[in-house]
């Protein structure tokens, strides 16, 4: 199949899959004349990637989880740990969010919002 029967296949855009092949995380596939010929399996690889990537992982990560993926001969214990050290790493990342959004509310509930020019939002972010 050519790229964008690929694309609609894995729900990977065009751009990201050649992105992915430049990096080396997709290998190139063959040639047929001027087109790249996929397969069902460069389809699941690309999903696989998709699917880490709405998880979270970065493309090292995703590197190295494809090696794990592809290692009949690994451990689960391998594939665990870079899955909790990510979601230890997104868990710190949501109580940032949630203390940001916290002080911006309550900076929004101090700011009377009318004609005055007093704000406790740009007195906050200037101090």
């Amino acid at each position: 199949m050519n790229i964008g029967a690929a694309s609609d296949a894995s729900g990977v855009s065009q751009r990201m899959i050649r992105h992915y092949e430049k990096i080396g995380l997709v290998p190139a596939p063959p040639r047929r004349g001027s087109y790249r010929d996929y397969g069902d399996a460069d389809v699941h690889r690309l999903r696989f990637i998709a699917n880490a990537r709405d998880l979270g992982f970065p493309i090292d990560e995703i590197r190295t989880l494809l090696g794990l993926w592809s290692d009949r001969s690994r451990s689960s214990s391998e594939v665990k740990m870079l899955a909790q050290a990510r979601a230890d790493e997104l868990g710190r990342k949501a109580a940032a969010l949630e203390d940001m959004r916290s002080t911006l509310l309550e900076l929004v509930n101090r700011c009377h919002g009318d004609d005055r020019p007093d704000c406790p939002i740009l007195r906050r972010m200037a101090a």
